[in-house]
This record gives C-alpha cells, structure tokens and sequence, in this order.
C-alpha cells in the first residue's frame, strides 16, 4: 500500500520513516517555494525571451535550443539566491535545519516531442539510488508553470519493495561527473551518455501521477522507481527539483531498503547543510565512497 499525504502537520522524524516506507507526501505552496518558482520563472523568461518558456520549442530550432538552456540551467544552479530560498522552503516544511543537507536545485526542462538529451533527457524508469544517492535521500520536485497528468513524472509503488534488474553495477559517481556530466550540453538530439537502466520489461500500470500547482511540493524518497511520463502536452514542462538528506538518518543508514541497487561511489559530497552550507564530514563521505570491484 502506498499512501499520499496531503499538508501533512506530521513531525520530519516521522515523516522521512514514511517516505522511507515508500509514502508520498504533497504540500500546498509555501512561501519560499513561491519564491522559488518566480525566481526560476524570471531568469527563464528573460533567457527564452520573446518567447513563453513552456511555448518556446516551438520557435527555436534544437541547437539555439540547447544553446539558452547551457546558460540559463547553470545560472539557476549556481545562484546564492537559489540556495537561500531551498533553505527557506525546507524551514517552511518543518525539517530541522541543523542535521538537514540538499544538494543545488535544479531546473529541468522537458519538451513536448521536441528533444530528449542531454539538458532535456527524459528519464526513463530509474530510481535515483542506481545513480550512486544515499538509501536515505529524499527527492523534492515542483512545477515552475502548470502541469498536467501528459508531462509530470509516474510512479510505480509496486516495485519500491521489488528489484528490477538494471545496470547500476557499471554507474561509478565520480566517473560521471568527471565524464558524463560535462557532456550534458553536447547532447542535442540522441543521447550518447551511458546511464544505469532496466535490463528487463518494467510493468508502468498503474502508476500514480502527482499533480500540483505551481509551487506545490511533491517529496519522495530516492529509492521511489519513477519514469519521466513522454511529454504529449503540446508544452515544455519547467520544474525545480533537490534532494536533501538528514544527518542522523546517513551516519546510522537509515533509509529505504535496498533491492537493486549495485552503483559505486556517492552523491554525499554534493550536499551542503542548511544552515551555513557547509558539507558532510568528509570522514563521512568517504564510508559510502565505494570503488568499482
């Protein structure tokens, strides 16, 4: 059974034992997710102008495309102010900053049976612990503009406590970031990056497809198996997504159990805690740094 919560006043501590169990909870806007999204809505409208950025793709051929997004994606990322208003969003949502640490959100662009690769791939049925993320690692995801049941992202709650066989086992973090990452911009039109993915038919129904309005907060934990629904709506689809992590939950490993995951190496190191953006303890870090065998 999967159980969706909704405004939940819920404790973090019991929470995240939810999310761990395979739960999905939704929030109503909040302030600094408000913020968030016109944040991201200024520096896309000015970076697509003339153009509405969810009606963009349509005037722009593929590699001016690419060209506005290898600009605009690292900007937001990197902005300070980009981290300032995440922390803001995770105080809203009652998670103690203290033991609290996200990675940079990031804006992610999915078009409308334009492009898919590189800064636009779409994912396919994955779970974010194939891709070196901690058990403990929980995902937050938000629309930019409106979103419909043809470009948001599916989940599939019968596979959260069943293994897929998938090639996790060749997906080093550190390989990738030193060679896939940097590549994102180069990928026009076919994706060329080799990437953890099934390696036997995934049944996708049912599957649960969360709808929110702009702002609107979806969180779930990395261990969820979820598809980038093959966007049919006509628009780009603009949404904001980080991933966070708590403190106690990594030193003791608490988190989602494990039933498929064979990656090496770690995402801890990107992860910066709420409060002054300092990182995980490097001695930390390097308990889950695995190498490939």
């Amino acid at each position: 059974m999967t159980v969706v919560y909704f405004d939940s006043p819920m404790s973090d501590d019991e929470r995240r034992r939810k999310l761990f169990g395979g739960d999905l909870f939704v929030y109503s806007p909040t302030p600094h997710s408000m913020a968030l999204v016109a944040f991201a809505r200024e520096m896309a409208e000015s970076a697509f102008a003339p153009h509405f950025p969810p009606d963009a793709q349509h005037h722009l051929a593929g590699p001016d495309y690419v060209r506005v997004l290898a600009d605009l994606k690292p900007t937001f990322i990197n902005h300070p102010r980009s981290k300032e208003l995440v922390r803001g969003m995770l105080a809203d949502l009652g998670a103690d900053l203290e033991q609290t640490y996200f990675d940079v959100p990031r804006l992610r662009s999915m078009t409308s049976e334009y492009l898919n690769a590189g800064l636009t791939l779409q994912f396919e049925s994955h779970r974010d612990t194939w891709f070196s993320a901690p058990m403990s690692q929980l995902n937050f995801w938000m629309p930019v503009y409106d979103v419909e049941e043809a470009n948001v992202m599916a989940f599939h709650p019968p596979y959260f406590d069943a293994g897929v066989r998938n090639s996790s086992r060749d997906y080093n973090y550190a390989q990738w970031v030193a060679h896939g990452r940097t590549a994102a911009a180069q990928q026009v039109d076919m994706e060329t990056r080799k990437q953890p993915e099934a390696e036997e038919q995934i049944n996708r129904e049912p599957d649960i497809r969360v709808i929110t309005p702009p702002g609107g907060v979806l969180l779930f934990s990395g261990a969820q198996l979820h598809t980038t629904v093959p966007n049919t709506s006509g628009r780009t689809r603009f949404s904001i997504d980080f991933r966070a992590v708590n403190r106690r939950d990594v030193e003791v490993r608490a988190g989602a159990r494990n039933v498929d995951s064979e990656c090496t190496g770690t995402t801890l190191g990107d992860f910066l805690r709420a409060t002054d953006l300092e990182p995980l303890p490097a001695d930390l870090i390097r308990s889950y740094d695995t190498v490939p065998a």
